[in-house]
């Protein structure tokens, strides 16, 4: 960067110089101009290769490997593998950006990342429309993994999940104006689901002591569960059970940290997704029927955030 800057430098310095003459001497600058319409600038030796590269459509002066060594080695379990690892270019643009080694071939990762929510009526800010509110609930959902590293920075892995969900609503009277207003009480919901899920993750070492990466994972995820939605109807409590199967493919970029030697914190942002979802609905023991979706996510959701910790070996 501090080449490029220099370079552009010097290039506004010359064309400072040429309008300068240019305003002095226009005579001798008419003559010169009939004679040759070429212009010479100065270039430092140092950055003759870079400049040339440029003038021929390329950008290696973007990265600068005259001061690293691609072929640096490290010892890693007795072993010496390559510190940089080499990505293939597939553009003409390169970034140059360099990719470290940021765990090694052969490596396990045992993770577990686990959450807990709760919530009730004071987080609630609709007081103008709503009244007497009682309202409360919480989320809890455990997920373990465990991956091996087939290549340096790339693992394969599978992941177990278990979420469960419980809302209660005492009471809540909605009014808007005299003729929309309504009330309802003693309504309650429970869901739970289990989740198997295979997934591919690929990591970027930022720095040469390994400790901060950056990663991109891809998962397909199975998951199954069943929920209950009780309220009454007609002075008696009324009970529809729904089963539910469903398929996703997610896309899932992310950030992770060694904090210690062998234990690492990540965080991953679900940006994108497909998912197939099938569900059977029965309402007091009696079929009432079922439905099948699909779509795709491709938005930033701030209740798609996990954090885990992870164990290397």
């Amino acid at each position: 960067m501090k080449k490029v800057l220099h370079i552009i430098t010097l290039m506004i310095v010359s064309c400072a110089l040429s309008y300068a003459g240019n305003t002095m001497t226009p005579e001798v600058n008419e003559v010169n101009s009939e004679q040759s319409t070429d212009r010479l600038m100065l270039i430092p030796d140092s950055l003759a290769s870079q400049v040339q590269s440029v003038i021929n459509g390329n950008s290696k002066i973007v990265r600068d490997y005259s001061r690293v060594n691609l072929d640096e080695k490290v010892i890693v379990k007795g072993d010496t593998v390559p510190l940089f690892l080499r990505d293939r270019n597939l553009g003409r643009y390169d970034r140059g950006l360099l990719n470290y080694l940021y765990i090694p071939k052969g490596s396990w990762h045992f993770g577990l990342s686990a959450s807990y929510s709760g919530f009730d009526a004071s987080d609630v800010q609709m007081l103008s429309i709503l009244s007497d509110l009682d309202f409360g609930g919480s989320m809890f959902s455990i997920k373990p993994s465990v991956s091996y590293f087939i290549s340096n920075n790339l693992s394969v892995g599978v992941r177990l999940g278990y979420t469960q969900g419980n809302a209660r609503l005492g009471s809540m009277g909605v009014d808007f104006d005299e003729d929309i207003n309504f009330e309802i009480s003693d309504a309650s919901y429970k869901t739970q689901s289990y989740t198997a899920a295979v997934n591919g993750r690929y990591y970027i070492g930022l720095t040469r002591n390994g400790r901060f990466g950056v990663f991109n994972e891809v998962e397909l995820a199975f998951s199954s569960g069943n929920s209950d939605f009780t309220r009454n109807y007609a002075g008696s409590p009324r009970v529809t059970h729904t089963t539910f199967t469903d398929a996703r493919l997610n896309f899932s970029p992310g950030l992770s940290v060694f904090m210690m030697k062998n234990v690492s914190f990540n965080i991953s942002l679900g940006v994108f997704g497909l998912y197939l979802k099938n569900e059977k609905q029965v309402t007091d023991g009696v079929y009432e029927g079922s439905r099948f979706t699909s779509g795709a996510n491709f938005k930033f959701n701030l209740f798609n955030i996990n954090f885990g910790l992870g164990v290397h070996i």
